[in-house]
């Protein structure tokens, strides 16, 4: 999923790189009014994990690759701002360290994996909240989130590939969403499996960060 150079137009790179930037810059506001002592291991370790599961990638078509995405487990943690500002530290560091994903792609990189599946995996919990679940419920919201917000990534990845004349839009929405919808069911049993660990071991994690799905231990 992580887009080389030269696979994303001069316009599409333009759009989701000043969308990127505005969301950074949101994300950088509202975590400053949280982060302590506290919250910043757990962005760390958050980050240190993402990047490692990211790693490991899939060949998918025309140069392009699947893998899990870890956007869910960082918003459910973190919520989505500070979640999203793990997401970008991991892409950037890729890029620049192993230069997976491109420079000139790394704002299309984070709109679809940082913003559109992060966004998505917090809408999935947000409607947990609404439901006034309690927190035993969480790593199952955290599954389904995953898949979904991984689905869903990819299909951003498609459309930008689309619009970037690279790729004809009835040949790349096929090749990736069909293979994350694979992937997703193996992130979204890990990511669960990690919530419910969480929950059973690490409880004092749960008042961590204000904004996470996980805060006072209940999703209402």
């Amino acid at each position: 999923m992580h887009l080389p150079d030269g696979f994303v137009s001069a316009p599409v790179a333009g759009a989701t790189t000043a969308l990127a930037l505005i969301a950074c810059a949101v994300s950088i506001r509202k975590t400053r009014k949280t982060l302590d002592t506290k919250t910043v291991p757990l962005l760390g370790v958050t980050a240190a994990f993402i990047f490692s599961a990211q790693m490991i990638n899939f060949p998918v078509a025309a140069g392009t690759s699947g893998h899990v995405l870890g956007a869910a487990l960082a918003v459910a943690l973190l919520g989505p701002y500070s979640g999203l500002l793990v997401m970008t530290v991991t892409l950037v560091l890729q890029a620049l360290l192993f230069a997976d994903g491109g420079i000139t792609a790394l704002g299309a990189n984070l709109v679809n994996m940082g913003l559109v599946g992060g966004g998505v995996a917090w809408l999935v919990l947000q409607s947990a909240r609404t439901m006034r679940l309690p927190a035993r419920f969480l790593p199952l919201a955290g599954g389904v989130a995953a898949w979904l917000s991984l689905v869903t990534a990819s299909a951003t990845c498609a459309a930008i590939l689309s619009f970037s004349g690279i790729v004809p839009a009835k040949l790349v929405f096929p090749a990736m969403i069909g293979v994350h919808a694979i992937i997703g069911l193996g992130e979204g049993i890990v990511t669960a499996s990690a919530l419910s660990l969480i929950l059973a071991w690490r409880p004092d994690l749960l008042n961590v960060a204000p904004q996470s799905a996980l805060y006072r231990g209940r999703l209402a």
